[in-house]
């Protein structure tokens, strides 16, 4: 079999299934859930090691055996947890994930040894035969035997003992059954005690079954439930559940809908099946591409049109624009997913940060539900890295310090997202010493970045300083900090975004640092301005309103021109001036679009409005010395190119 086409599946599959390990490795160093944690490393261990047999990964199984033997003796209390094993099952999840990676990229020079010795060490097993263990795992061990009354067609032996009995039939064109199989079993256990398995699941591992194989499953979800979580697990054509072959409930028995409109359980609940399919990213980021070409066709169309005056094509026009709206709907909902999938791998992060540097953190994470375009979401990964990490570093506390002032020893690290109008914002807060300002004030000062007479920062001048390139207070450089690139890295990673970045700092109390991001980088709804000839696109994410400018409501206060807005004072930023175009508007009257950003609000003065609209953001590489005014381009309907404010870039 050429597995070599199935690596990706098996990747996506593997990482998910580590991720799970470091998590359930961190509620059994912090004493949570009792025994559940080992069984669950234990099943996601015992999962990546059968799909690793499958797929001809030597190191990857070889590791996964021994980490399963070790955990098989936790389980049965053979082993007790103590700080040396848990540093070993950390060690060796780190080295299991590097094996995945290495294996599915077809390097064979990852060095499983040492760690595979290490365990075999801890196991009291030196030099292990390799064989899996057969006790402990709830599966396989006697004879299997073959009911009198088998269904017609189904080779599987029914496996012995008590149970629900649940047959299991794959598709004849599902490649890669065994790993196939094992993605049901793992539905199974999800559910209760898989007790018995038919073929052995040795043999499930290896290939060595036709399409049809059987469980004993101790439950007490309903036959609908059951068939309605393995048939989920993909490439799964039937699924009977029950021993009397005439008697048993199949799954067009579960899934079919009454009279009503229900689909009936045991129980009389509603069930239905969970459809998915796996997609490539580069196939959403291709779609993504060609409706936002066609976001801007429709444009130059709706123009033609109005210009035709032809009733029946306005018409067609009309219906045009609204299916490209909702296609445009589908495929920007189908690239959402939720932050949990990035966040969880930040709790194993935070553990080994903290315990570099001898200090305990408890890291809470709010929001884990709230969705964010793919693509952003991988991009908005590292600058999250960056800010744990000089929490830990630098924000929170060791412990006698903590003690001292009366703080509890364990650190409290939040790391939240939200919803903020068509932005997410993602926040991480810390319990600290919060940032010194006065000394960033005086590495200032010494480095000539401010006026030697300043005496105190605000926080949107304390963000600028610490924002720049090589600028740190740290006096020596760790694993963790020291080298001027944290804040840094997040502030230009944020912005080439389209995001911006909030700092609010507190001695003593802590910091926290919001990042505000679009929910995608492809389509926004933009505010489109006249300067001159030329056209410009706000985002509307940051347009508050808009309003003439009246002399009445003009004033200057320090030299400065600011609007008199209601009860509100805001400085006036000319675009005009901005971009450098010389003389007074020709137009009139000129417009004010007042933007925000998080508490800051500014009034940006205009030539004129011409109205909104959804525009495709392209992104450009600045130009030397040149404005960073801008956060990218876009072209509009009648072929034109605008330039997009960055509204970060004004306030």
């Amino acid at each position: 079999m050429d597995s070599a086409q199935y690596a990706e599946l098996f990747l996506t599959e593997s990482r998910e299934h580590v991720t799970a390990i470091n998590h359930s490795l961190l509620e059994l160093e912090r004493g949570e859930g009792g025994a559940e944690p080992v069984g669950a490393i234990f099943r996601s261990v015992h999962t990546i090691k059968g799909m690793s047999a499958t797929m001809g990964y030597g190191p990857v199984a070889s590791l996964s055996h021994e980490l399963e033997t070790i955990l098989d003796r936790v389980r049965r209390g053979d082993r007790s947890i103590d700080g040396g094993l848990m540093d070993l099952l950390f060690r060796s999840a780190d080295v299991l994930e590097s094996a995945i990676e290495a294996a599915v990229a077809g390097h064979a020079d990852i060095d499983v040894g040492p760690v595979v010795a290490a365990l075999q060490a801890e196991g009291g097993t030196p030099g292990g035969s390799g064989t899996p263990p057969r006790g402990g795992t709830g599966i396989g061990g006697a004879a299997p035997r073959r009911a009198a009354a088998d269904p017609v067609g189904w080779t599987a032996p029914v496996p012995p003992g008590a149970g629900l009995l649940v047959r299991v039939r794959l598709s004849p064109d599902t490649s890669l059954k065994g790993v196939r199989a094992f993605l049901v079993v793992q539905a199974a256990r999800a559910l209760g005690d898989v007790v018995a398995c038919a073929p052995p699941l040795e043999q499930l591992q290896q290939d060595q079954f036709d399409f049809d194989f059987a469980i004993r499953l101790s439950t007490e979800k309903s036959a609908a439930d059951v068939i309605a979580a393995l048939g989920s697990a993909g490439d799964v054509t039937e699924v009977r559940v029950g021993d009397d072959a005439d008697g048993s409930v199949t799954m067009m028995d579960a899934l079919e809908p009454d009279a009503g409109g229900a689909t009936p359980t045991a129980g009389g609940t509603a069930v239905r099946q969970a459809r998915s399919v796996r997609i490539d990213l580069r196939r959403l980021d291709n779609l993504m591409n060609l409706i936002g070409e066609l976001v801007i066709t429709r444009g130059r169309l709706s123009q033609l049109s109005a210009t035709l005056n032809d009733p029946a094509l306005a018409e067609t026009v009309a219906q045009t624009t609204r299916l490209v709206a909702d296609l445009q709907d589908e495929i920007m909902t189908s690239r959402m997913v939720p932050v949990w999938q990035v966040f969880d791998r930040f709790p194993r992060l935070v553990r080994d940060a903290a315990r570099s540097v001898g200090k305990s953190v408890d890291l809470v994470i709010e929001g884990k539900e709230v969705e964010l375009d793919r693509s952003m979401l991988d991009e908005v990964g590292d600058p999250i890295v960056h800010l744990l990490r000089n929490a830990v570093d630098h924000g929170i506390e060791a412990p006698e310090v903590r003690r001292e002032l009366g703080k509890p020893e364990q650190g409290r690290l939040t790391l939240s997202a939200l919803r903020d109008r068509s932005a997410v914002a993602i926040r991480v807060t810390d319990d600290g010493r919060g940032i010194d300002r006065d000394r960033v004030l005086q590495r200032a000062i010494n480095d000539g970045l401010i006026d030697p007479g300043k005496t105190e920062l605000s926080d949107d001048e304390l963000l600028r300083l610490i924002s720049r390139a090589g600028f740190s207070t740290a006096e020596t450089v760790t694993d963790l900090s020291g080298r001027g690139v944290g804040i840094d890295a997040v502030y230009n990673r944020v912005r080439s975004l389209g995001g911006s970045v909030d700092i609010r700092t507190a001695p003593g109390q802590g910091t926290t640092v919001t990042l505000r991001l679009p929910l995608t980088l492809a389509i926004v709804r933009s505010l489109l301005a006249r300067i001159g000839d030329e056209t410009y696109a706000i985002p509307m994410t940051h347009v508050s309103e808009t309003v003439e400018l009246q002399p009445a409501i003009v004033r200057s206060l320090k030299g400065a021109e600011v609007l008199l807005l209601r009860d509100e004072v805001l400085p006036i930023l000319r675009l005009r001036r901005l971009v450098g175009f010389d003389g007074p508007p020709k137009r009139g009257i000129e417009q004010v679009v007042v933007v925000e950003l998080a508490a800051r609000r500014a009034a940006l003065v205009v030539d004129e409005l011409i109205g909104q609209q959804e525009i495709v953001v392209k992104q450009f590489d600045g130009v030397r010395d040149g404005l960073a005014l801008f956060g990218g381009a876009t072209i509009l309907g009648d072929g034109a190119p605008a330039l997009i404010i960055d509204v970060s870039s004004l306030l």
